[in-house]
């Protein structure tokens, strides 16, 4: 009998570092993705971003976001205040502990918890890309890793009120998506459209991406990553009724993607009469956030529909912000906040358990506590450090200006 613990014990936690590790990739994904589709003086700026983000956000997890998370009340709205993750399971608790014993290493939940914190501040970087300042924006990474998200995913992962009113979200189009979009659209809001985006006369100018090779490479490794981010959620998979879930979740992972981008690409035909590729990425990339919210449920091709209608949904939000003058070089506010929002909602067209009033209950709660949070603590850093980099650093690109060197020099260098 203990070897048996033991043996679904070390599967489940490999299980779990695997599909973290999965994740952890998709910061890769997202560097890929958004220095493609910035401008080439801005490359380095946005890689670096990326790069620090991902440590910010594991350091201080570490120190204070998973403790908030995950050691709160049951129930609560208030958070519990404290240092560091705890102590390991040992062995003799698991063979002790029966029935009751945990499935796995809690480091490695730690380890699985983290990178999701890392995606969703990423999701930051690319909406406020190509005229904020770096350091304001790490120092908005410190609070938004360490507080404004882990209270939220306290209140639905961490067994909080949202959680206890029947709030459903299995792998986080809410927790982590629509969280890291509503930051980033309260970034945007106070730090205005890039220069020669928008004209007086309604005009709206295009503004294309540096490197569309990079930006398809970046989501097929989201892709990728994503199959552990909702793959490693069903937290289990050492019998053989877990183990089917996971195999239906990654099933479901990858048919909601596939019939968002085409579902894009479809829609993009129409309107603009071309193949618009960034359309198409985001479509993917639409379909794979709808379907976060419930990946087990649904059959393949329900969750195809469902991807389908997100990659819809993700076209029209893009045009749709544009012509209101909210800039995001990228599509994420569209993708991961309105795409999160159909994602939600869609889980009630598959898991009995569901209830719309629940699914608006934890949007509404999520957005306006992310937004109200974001919003006064960007307001601070525009009032102490600012938060926009001059007009002539926005031209000559903040590679040089924030960074000190350029991605492409051979080809942005004005130097002989």
């Amino acid at each position: 009998m203990e070897d048996i613990v033991q043996i679904k014990y070390a599967l489940d936690t490999f299980y779990f570092l695997i599909c973290g590790a999965l994740v952890m990739w998709m910061a890769a994904g997202f560097a890929m993705l958004e220095s493609g589709l910035v401008r080439a003086k801005n490359t380095t700026e946005i890689l670096t971003k990326n790069v620090a983000l991902y440590s910010i956000a594991c350091t201080m997890y570490l120190l204070i976001g998973y403790h908030i998370m995950y050691s709160s009340p049951e129930g609560g709205i208030f958070p519990s205040f404290g240092l560091l993750i705890g102590a390991e399971n040992t062995a003799e608790d698991v063979l002790a502990g029966g029935d009751d014993a945990p499935y796995y290493s809690a480091r490695s939940d730690f380890f699985f918890q983290v990178v999701f914190v890392a995606t969703a501040m990423s999701i930051v970087s690319g909406a406020v890309a190509e005229r904020m300042k770096l350091f304001a924006f790490l120092v908005f990474a410190v609070i938004m890793t360490g507080f404004i998200y882990p209270i939220q995913g306290f209140w639905k992962w961490g067994g909080g009120f949202l959680n206890e009113a029947g709030f459903l979200d299995f792998a986080g189009s809410g927790v982590v998506h629509l969280c890291g979009a509503t930051a980033a659209l309260a970034g945007v809001l106070l730090l205005g459209a890039r220069k020669g985006k928008y004209h007086a006369n309604g005009h709206i100018n295009a503004i294309p991406g540096a490197n569309l090779p990079l930006a398809t490479l970046g989501t097929f490794i989201l892709w990728l990553g994503w199959f552990g981010f909702n793959g490693g959620s069903q937290l289990v998979v050492s019998n053989i009724e877990d183990a089917n879930a996971v195999a239906q979740i990654f099933l479901n992972t990858n048919a909601a993607a596939a019939g968002g981008l085409i579902a894009a690409l479809v829609v993009a035909r129409i309107l603009f009469g071309k193949a618009d590729l960034t359309m198409a990425l985001n479509g993917a990339l639409a379909g794979l956030v709808a379907i976060t919210a419930e990946p087990l449920t649904p059959g393949g091709f329900q969750a195809t529909l469902i991807g389908a209608v997100g990659g819809v949904i993700v076209v029209f939000s893009i045009l749709g912000l544009d012509k209101l003058k909210i800039d995001d070089p990228v599509g994420a506010i569209s993708v991961h906040g309105v795409v999160g929002i159909w994602g939600l909602l869609a889980v009630c067209l598959t898991n009995d358990d569901a209830t719309i009033g629940a699914q608006l209950m934890g949007i509404v709660t999520i957005f306006l506590w992310v937004f109200i949070a974001s919003l006064i603590v960007w307001g601070i850093l525009k009032a102490v450090m600012g938060i926009r980099v001059s007009e002539e650093e926005e031209y000559e690109g903040v590679d040089i200006s924030e960074c000190g060197m350029e991605a492409y020099p051979e080809f942005t260098s004005s130097k002989k």
